[in-house]
């Protein structure tokens, strides 16, 4: 009976698209999502001269460029580009789980729109 339970379970995913079955995985819904562990950041957005911040549970396996779009949109801004700093001022390469991020940087973490980063203007 189990195993035709989740056969009988997996069977409605995978009539849908791709995207939603992603979606749902990296977002804990689905079979086995009490096993999945999440990590937190605190995301400040530093062009904002008030500071503003959101708190930002994801599953410690989800890629760090779906953490990175969510924020980005959460706080309005584009988010093709947006990084994300570190409080110390180092860049975070988005190419990793957000599992790892949060090992290696912490959590709080900056959002900054690439436009105010680094523009050199020719006069």
């Amino acid at each position: 009976q189990l195993l035709r339970r989740r056969c009988a379970h997996r069977a409605p995913l995978l009539a849908r698209p791709a995207a939603v079955c992603l979606a749902r995985r990296w977002l804990g819904a689905g079979v086995g999502a009490g096993a999945m562990s999440k990590v937190t950041f605190k995301v400040t957005l530093t062009s904002d001269p008030k500071l503003p911040f959101k708190i930002f549970s994801v599953p410690e396996e989800a890629p760090f460029t779906a953490v990175l779009k969510y924020a980005a949109e959460e706080f309005k801004v584009p988010p093709a580009t947006s990084a994300i700093i570190t409080n110390d001022g180092v860049g975070i390469n988005p190419q990793q789980s957000a599992g790892n991020v949060f090992l290696k940087h912490g959590s709080e973490l900056r959002l900054i729109p690439r436009d105010r980063v680094g523009g050199c203007s020719a006069v």
